[in-house]
């Protein structure tokens, strides 16, 4: 019933707040303030991240002592500020500035150092007063032993409040964990898109949205009152469409995207398996198994990922097919029969 009762106003509603929220987001600036000792890889840091050459590498002790900005994409900034030993009371007005300004600081660490010297926390104790939307970035991780040691280490001495996320900027290790820790707090400024659609890597992202997608979607189906899926469902689906459009920077239409969603929901397999969750379900009515929805959900966001990622162009048929394969492999997973 889902699939029948779907709601022109409701998508077209959807729709335009989605793309209102997706355009805000596209004009706003985000600003990183890093801080740490001279040679904790903040610029190779930059780098991954970003998957471009953003940052100069191979600073000297005491090169640094200003704020120096470096400017992604027009819209992303990294301010590098000077190295713990390097700040005095010349430029500590100015460094101070950009940490209460700051949408994220990252505040390296030395694992193959001394992790959290009395400097670093002397110096944590001050910033973390002015802007708490710290992340720690626990670098060289290649060259250190115990990681988990000393990850519990900086956890234990600051309260377990804030991140605290191991990388290799040598080699690139658990890089896709500290974008999703900046996305974690970037989602909560309504800046994450942003971020994600700058960025080169693109699949960790998409993954983490649509995952995020089918268990919110997941939770609405599982609703105990009659028909109360249909609208957020529609907004879950439509929003990440939209999402993974902007973040593959693709564009889409508004009845492109109703035609999309609506071949989705309409395949074949998506109606076998609704036939069975109202079997299965004494007295469900239009109520969407949580499953269902969930799966719905996921199948649509691997498919139109699937076709980003290989230059595929999207019609109703392409995507029905392709979701139809991704929720097999996710009901096949679970157990699940078709």
């Amino acid at each position: 019933k889902y699939m029948i009762e779907f709601n022109d106003s409701d998508f077209e509603r959807a729709y335009e707040e989605e793309v209102d929220r997706i355009n805000e987001q596209l004009e706003k600036e985000i600003l990183f303030a890093m801080i740490g000792d001279v040679n904790t890889g903040k610029s190779s840091t930059i780098n991954r991240l970003v998957g471009e050459e953003v940052a100069s590498v191979g600073a000297q002790p005491g090169e640094t002592v200003i704020v120096k900005k470096y400017k992604y994409k027009d819209k992303i900034i990294f301010a590098d500020t000077p190295g713990l030993d390097d700040i005095n009371s010349k430029n500590s007005e100015e460094t101070e500035k950009f940490f209460k300004e700051a949408d994220i600081i990252l505040f390296f660490l030395n694992a193959a150092g001394t992790v959290f010297s009395d400097g670093e926390k002397k110096y944590f104790d001050k910033i973390s007063k002015i802007n708490k939307k710290i992340i720690f970035v626990m670098n060289k991780i290649d060259a250190a032993d115990d990681i988990p040691g000393l990850v519990k280490y900086v956890q234990d001495m600051t309260g377990y409040n804030y991140s605290v996320v191991p990388i290799s900027s040598k080699t690139g290790e658990h890089i896709d964990r500290l974008r999703n820790a900046i996305l974690d707090i970037l989602k909560k400024e309504n800046k994450d898109i942003l971020f994600a659609k700058s960025i080169k890597a693109k699949s960790s992202t998409a993954n983490k949205w649509i995952l995020s997608a089918a268990a919110t979607a997941t939770g609405i189906g599982a609703a105990p009152i009659p028909g109360s899926d249909i609208v957020p469902l529609t907004t879950i689906q439509v929003g990440l469409m939209l999402k993974l459009a902007t973040l593959y920077e693709k564009s889409i239409s508004k009845d492109r995207a109703k035609e999309l969603i609506l071949s989705s929901l309409m395949g074949s397999l998506g109606k076998n398996i609704f036939r069975q969750a109202i079997k299965l379900i004494p007295g469900a009515g239009s109520i969407v198994s949580g499953s269902v929805a969930g799966s719905l959900t996921l199948g649509l966001g691997y498919a139109v990922k699937y076709a980003y990622e290989n230059n595929i162009e999207l019609d109703a048929d392409i995507l029905k097919s392709l979701s139809s394969i991704f929720m097999k492999e996710k009901l096949v997973s679970k157990g699940t029969a078709i």
